[in-house]
């Protein structure tokens, strides 16, 4: 039996054996196709009145369709009502004008009109069993969003056609019901008599698509084959639009490159699937095949718009550049949906100026529009431009509305401690127009109010919300533990599980943040063995998570041994682990956890380069750093300012200022971080005059110093005894450059006195100190107190040392080196026995030595001087 062909839901001819050509119709109508039923008959059915006939009566149907046109539904409805009441027009004129005004209702989302002709139509004897009529009420009521009301329809037909199951199943697709639609069409295969047509399958299609069951969309794609349906080119769509979504982009390419014909939805729904998939370099070359095609296809709006998230999302903008010149070509740049892509684009790929240039030429702005730009100022930290793009946005509120998406672009903008007052308006805005309903903005504001350091008011934001989901708990438990409450992170996830929710990945991860905060081991192990039992190690966010946990605890043994369990080690697990052994001084196991990195054929990211540099410089190895800056340059990862730096920071600290400026000279751009490195390497270095003349070079091209440039600017001077400049700078910390001094550079001040011999001025400092001093101060004190052979002050620094810390030994040696300096024997003696009765030991010094190839560490501590000297000597050479 010829399968029937479902024209367009909102247009239901009778059969017509052209199922090609039909089918063309449901998705793109020829602009000149009429949408009324009359004009779409075929040859084999006559027109129920004569065209003599149908003029001589009231045109009902030019009338309603009029009305439909202008808008206004409820006339047209009081006119059919009247004309139902005093019989005026002929039957199929009364059929067609229902037809019209469902189909109108459908477009304009009227769903009370629409049930007021569906009445129509029940009242009536003559039409309450039409195909056609109750096709289209279906249709209206899956288009309205009403998805049920269309199954009580198609419940209480006496007879069905294919096209009644065919718009229940389009329906249950449209309102994202794709398990219902699944069941029909199984419903439908099972006691219908009906075979699934070009219609339904595409319909089908798109549900495994939207279920993102590639499985069950294969067994869909085995019937279509077995059907012989596979020449259809819309079936052919539906399924490379579906291959793509579900991720299956070979099976997409081999459904694409196997139809007999394409048209341009095809290459649309190839590079859609492309794009999804982040294949940037296949989608360009899919659009110049098109560009070059023989079958005069033109990209059109769905073309260029997606693309250009995919050169947004890929920061790709010469690419999006051409894609903006094709547009120009092509007169497609004055179509709304592309200006707003392109404006998109180039804020997403920094290119702010030229996103303004696209949004002021632009005069049919909608919400998008304005969403767009504010989004791209608020993602450049720029406030002012942001709130004041906001407050035009809300002068146009009769034309444009602001929603929720707005609220969620413009929060990155008070993100800052600084903003808290900005923060606080948005949200009051938000209250006012009743956004924090929406979950995503109430859990966006839960964050925000994290980030700025107001915990108190993210988590009256959090309990304000009605009901909670998991992402809300998320939301207050990652906010408390990456901001400053670790503590209060772990009593929230205590009470999550209490309300009966389960933690997910995002959950697991913040609370292992912060357990390794607080360096809660037994806690986060207890996480760890939840993960376990939920079998979610294998999860790779959670592995890391885990890795990093145990890194922070400083339990490296029991971090490796989760990273060599990993099946699949990630590039971001191998920089987790090299980073880890450098920051807890095992400068050798990071570097040979690299080489295995690069015989695995991974390679590092900018951090743990960065890293690398780090363990080279533990190690005082230069010919591993040499080796390493090699590797980075082949590696392109040079090219980041933070390695620059740190490369610097390797060389300055191997001994080679020179090659340090070198590759300080070689940067692209100089940011205060790299001038910062440079300037601490010559202090260091004990040239505190070119550490000052870099700093005034700094300030002289316009870089605004900040706290860590006065460190290494004080530093420098202590280490070059330049104490009137040190002071200079200083002062001029807060006066010139609104730099508020903190310990550390009270530090450096008291490490400049001391060493100059001014111990009663850095003494002094110390008493006047805003903040509380900490050991380290004293113990440089107290160094300076002994190379002064200061033994009163000293003796009193000591006391205060061992009140502050009575079990660390290093108090004790310092005070021990004290009294030796001073030829105080028997005191010598005394602080040594009180030491043993404490059970205090001094740590033994170490030098490095590289024996074939390998670093070794030996202990100084049993040597003799003579031995050690030689031994230092012999690590130098």
């Amino acid at each position: 039996m010829m399968a029937f062909v479902a024209p367009p839901l909102s247009c239901h001819p009778l059969p017509t054996p052209n199922t090609k050509h039909s089918l063309h119709s449901i998705f793109t109508p020829k602009p000149n196709a009429s949408l009324s039923f009359c004009a779409t008959q075929t040859h084999q059915r006559e027109p129920l009145t004569s065209p003599h006939n149908s003029l001589s009566q009231p045109n009902l149907l030019q009338e309603i369709n009029n009305l439909c046109d202008s808008g206004n539904l409820s006339e047209a409805l009081t006119l059919l009502q009247a004309d139902s009441r005093n019989a005026i027009s002929s039957l199929q004129q009364k059929r067609d004008a229902m037809g019209a005004l469902l189909q109108a209702c459908g477009r304009h989302k009227d769903v009370e009109t629409g049930r007021k002709v569906h009445d129509l139509v029940t009242a009536s004897t003559q039409f309450s069993n039409d195909f056609v009529l109750n096709t289209r009420i279906i249709t209206m009521y899956s288009v309205c969003g009403s998805p049920s009301d269309s199954r009580l329809v198609f419940d209480g037909l006496k007879r069905k056609n294919l096209f009644q199951w065919n718009a229940l199943v389009s329906g249950y697709a449209r309102n994202e019901l794709y398990g219902d639609a699944i069941d029909v069409f199984i419903e439908l295969i099972s006691v219908a008599v009906f075979k699934p047509d070009n219609f339904t399958f595409p319909c089908l299609i798109k549900a495994c698509g939207g279920l993102l069951d590639v499985g069950l969309g294969q067994v869909i794609h085995g019937m279509a084959v077995k059907m012989g349906l596979m020449s259809d080119v819309f079936v052919g769509n539906a399924l490379i639009a579906m291959y793509g979504k579900c991720g299956s982009i070979e099976d997409a390419v081999r459904v694409f490159d196997l139809m007999p014909e394409r048209n341009l939805v095809s290459w649309n729904s190839m590079i859609r699937g492309y794009s999804e998939n982040g294949f940037s370099q296949e989608c360009y070359s899919l659009l110049r095949k098109i560009l070059e095609s023989e079958e005069s296809l033109v990209p059109d709006v769905a073309t260029l718009v997606t693309i250009l998230p995919l050169c947004a999302g890929k920061g790709e903008v010469n690419m999006g550049m051409v894609i903006h010149g094709v547009a120009v070509k092509l007169g497609l740049n004055q179509e709304l949906m592309v200006n707003n892509a392109l404006m998109d684009m180039y804020s997403k790929c920094g290119y702010l100026a030229e996103a303004r240039v696209l949004f002021d030429k632009n005069d049919k702005k909608n919400v998008v529009s304005w969403n767009s730009i504010i989004g791209g100022y608020s993602r450049e930290g720029d406030v002012c431009g942001t709130f004041d793009l906001f407050r035009k946005l809300q002068m146009e509120e009769e034309k444009v509305k602001v929603n929720e998406v707005t609220v969620l672009n413009v929060l990155p903008a008070c993100l800052e401690e600084s903003e808290l007052l900005s923060l606080k308006k948005l949200h009051a805005y938000s209250i006012r127009h009743g956004f924090l309903y929406d979950e995503l903005v109430a859990n966006a504001f839960v964050a925000a109010y994290a980030k700025c350091g107001s915990l108190t008011l993210a988590e009256q934001v959090f309990h304000g919300i009605e009901t909670k989901t998991v992402s809300s708990w998320n939301a207050v438990i990652g906010g408390c533990a990456q901001n400053g409450d670790p503590k209060k992170a772990l009593d929230l996830y205590l009470q999550m599980k209490y309300s009966g929710l389960d933690p997910d990945w995002f959950s697991i991860g913040s609370l292992l943040l912060a357990c390794a905060h607080l360096k809660l081991l037994q806690h986060g192990r207890q996480i760890h063995g939840f993960v376990l039992r939920d079998g979610l190690e294998t999860d790779s966010f959670i592995g890391i998570s885990l890795l990093s946990f145990y890194i922070q605890c400083g339990k490296l043994s029991s971090a490796r041994v989760l990273f060599d369990r990993m099946d699949a080690k990630s590039r971001v697990s191998w920089n987790a682990m090299i980073t880890g052994y450098t920051q807890s001084g095992l400068p050798n196991e990071a570097l040979n956890l690299f080489r295995q990195m690069l015989s695995d054929e991974t390679l590092p990211c900018e951090i743990a380069t960065m890293s690398l540099f780090e363990a080279c410089s533990q190690l005082s190895s230069l010919r591993l750093g040499k080796e390493l800056h090699c590797f980075a340059l082949k590696a392109r990862l040079t090219e980041d300012l933070f390695v620059g730096c740190s490369l610097i920071d390797m060389y300055a600290k191997s001994g080679c200022i020179e090659e340090s400026h070198r590759v300080f000279d070689w940067l692209v751009k100089k940011d205060v971080p790299s001038w910062n490195v440079i300037s601490a390497g010559y202090g260091v270095h004990g040239h505190g005059s070119k550490a000052l003349e870099l700093f005034g070079e700094m300030v002289s091209l316009g870089q605004k110093p900040d706290g860590f440039t006065f460190i290494g600017v004080l530093t420098a001077c202590s280490h070059a005894g330049l104490v009137k400049e040190g002071l200079k700078y200083f002062n001029q910390m807060q006066s010139l450059y609104g730099i508020d001094p903190k310990l550390e550079h009270y530090a450096c001040v008291v490490d400049m006195l001391g060493r100059a011999g001014q111990l009663e001025e850095a003494l002094n400092l110390i008493r006047e100190m805003p903040e509380e001093p900490d050991t380290r101060m004293w113990s440089s004190l107290l160094s300076s107190c002994r190379l002064h052979n200061n033994l009163d002050m000293g003796q009193k620094i000591s006391e205060k040392l061992i009140e502050l810390e009575p079990e660390k030994a290093e108090s004790y040696v310092l005070l021990s080196n004290l009294y030796a300096a001073a030829g105080k024997w028997d005191d010598v003696r005394q602080v040594r026995r009180r030491m043993k009765e404490m059970g205090l030991q001094k740590t033994p010094g170490t030098v490095g030595l590289k024996l074939e190839g390998k670093f070794i560490a030996l202990l100084l501590v049993t040597l003799p001087c003579q031995s050690q000297e030689r031994l230092r000597r012999c690590g130098a050479d």
